[in-house]
């Protein structure tokens, strides 16, 4: 009397058998909360929705933080939130993520609050170009371009920072993460994240005071101003 290749056994009772049932799936199927973020984005390339839970489990809590604190409403951030799970579910089987998990994450996060400023007419860049034509006839001034520029230098000047230390500036300024909210996304200390981000700056500040010492491409003013904002 056979039952399978892996169920050669005959059991006394339906207790006897659901206990070895339990057992025999607690070493055949994957532990995913053990899974490293490598390892559930491969599963999820084949559709794995368990894995895609997994995700949306450890990373929920971080991401509604992080949209709570750029949009300042929670019906809001949930719903941001929710369309960056969703665009990940949807592109599962050909997304391509550069670097860990959650700084693509909450990188997406952001972009999606671009577009929920895009669809509520009141992103500030557009808002204020508008009103500079409706009120002097130019949509942006000299001055705008030449900080445009300059903040894409800076932005080449923080791809040539050390790895480990680029990844820590960016997650505090471009993703608007906290000193807590690095660390335990890195598995490091607060005093680590803390140390990173100084000299990060440290490096910026001394490259851009080069330049405002040549004052050739912006001029010292603009590089002064700029200085203080980063």
């Amino acid at each position: 009397m056979s039952a399978g290749p892996r169920f050669m056994l005959i059991f006394n009772n339906e207790f006897t058998f659901n206990l070895f049932l339990c057992g025999y799936l607690a070493t055949e199927m994957p532990n995913h909360n053990a899974l490293s973020d490598k390892q559930l984005l491969h599963l999820l390339k084949s559709n794995d929705e368990t894995a895609f839970t997994e995700i949306f489990d450890r990373y929920w809590s971080v991401l509604f933080i992080q949209a709570c604190k750029l949009v300042r409403d929670e019906d809001d951030a949930a719903d941001l939130v929710q369309e960056v799970f969703v665009k990940i579910w949807d592109h599962r089987e050909t997304i391509i993520i550069q670097g860990g998990l959650l700084p693509y994450l909450a990188r997406a996060v952001r972009y999606r609050f671009f577009d929920f400023l895009d669809r509520k007419k009141v992103r500030q860049d557009y808002a204020d170009s508008l009103r500079i034509f409706m009120q002097e006839g130019r949509a942006i001034t000299d001055e705008q371009l030449r900080e445009k520029e300059l903040l894409r230098t800076i932005d080449e000047l923080v791809s040539t920072l050390p790895p480990k230390q680029k990844q820590i500036y960016e997650m505090s300024r471009k993703d608007s993460m906290s000193t807590a909210e690095i660390a335990l996304a890195l598995n490091v200390s607060e005093k680590t994240v803390q140390n990173q981000v100084s000299l990060a700056l440290r490096e910026l500040k001394l490259k851009l005071n080069m330049l405002q010492i040549s004052g050739a491409l912006f001029g010292s003013e603009l590089i002064s101003e700029v200085l203080k904002k980063i």
